[in-house]
């Protein structure tokens, strides 16, 4: 569908289509642009009640997978990441909640903008996804490594020592004991519960449930 504006995304043709199809994929882009056309719209409405009432799929790739979440990064050199007022958040589509999703992670060094962002954010679960790499969320919680390259996880709960809300504009950030997790496929994660599963537990878990 060639949703340009929010005009497009109130189009009574393409809001029944999202009512019936069976899956919506949101390509890359701008994903400030996703978060203000789709905002406030009947679309989204429709999206969530489907996603929250139905086995139903939303997938999105590199701004699209941005937009997914509550918490959204929508601006932020890599050079600059790690200096105070250079990552800029916003609302995204918020279909997963108290998470941050950084796209192109390990191609374009996205490492600082990610790590600022969870600690203005610590209650929100950090996730870097590498190149041809993409991670499945079952239940707003259990999320399984896919693809070949890497999936980085940036957890802030146990954040010691953050200077970032006493800092001035401009000013260089320290962070102490941000946790970090390298997912490769067939690895998983537990959001909720902050807990790291390797191939052979989720194997474990997958004979005991059958």
């Amino acid at each position: 569908m060639h949703i340009r504006d929010r005009s497009d995304a109130q189009n009574p043709e393409f809001v029944e289509r999202i009512k019936s199809c069976e899956a919506v994929m949101m390509t890359g882009g701008n994903q400030l642009r996703l978060s203000t056309i789709f905002g406030g719209t009947e679309i989204l409405a429709v999206l969530h009640q489907r996603l929250q009432e139905e086995d139903f799929i939303i997938a999105g790739t590199s701004a699209g997978a941005m937009a997914m979440s509550n918490t959204m990064i929508y601006q932020g050199s890599s050079a600059g990441a790690l200096i105070k007022g250079e990552v800029k958040i916003t609302t995204g589509l918020a279909f997963i909640k108290d998470v941050i999703i950084d796209s192109h992670f390990d191609k374009r060094g996205r490492f600082g903008r990610l790590a600022q962002a969870v600690a203005s954010n610590p209650s929100c679960i950090g996730i870097g996804l590498g190149e041809d790499t993409g991670v499945l969320i079952k239940n707003n919680n259990h999320l399984e490594a896919i693809g070949s390259g890497l999936v980085i996880i940036v957890d802030g709960h146990g954040i010691r020592h953050s200077n970032i809300a006493d800092l001035t504009e401009g000013s260089p950030i320290s962070i102490e004991n941000l946790v970090v997790h390298v997912m490769t496929k067939g690895n998983a994660y537990e959001l909720k519960e902050r807990r790291f599963l390797i191939e052979e537990k989720i194997q474990l878990l997958i004979f005991f449930i059958r």
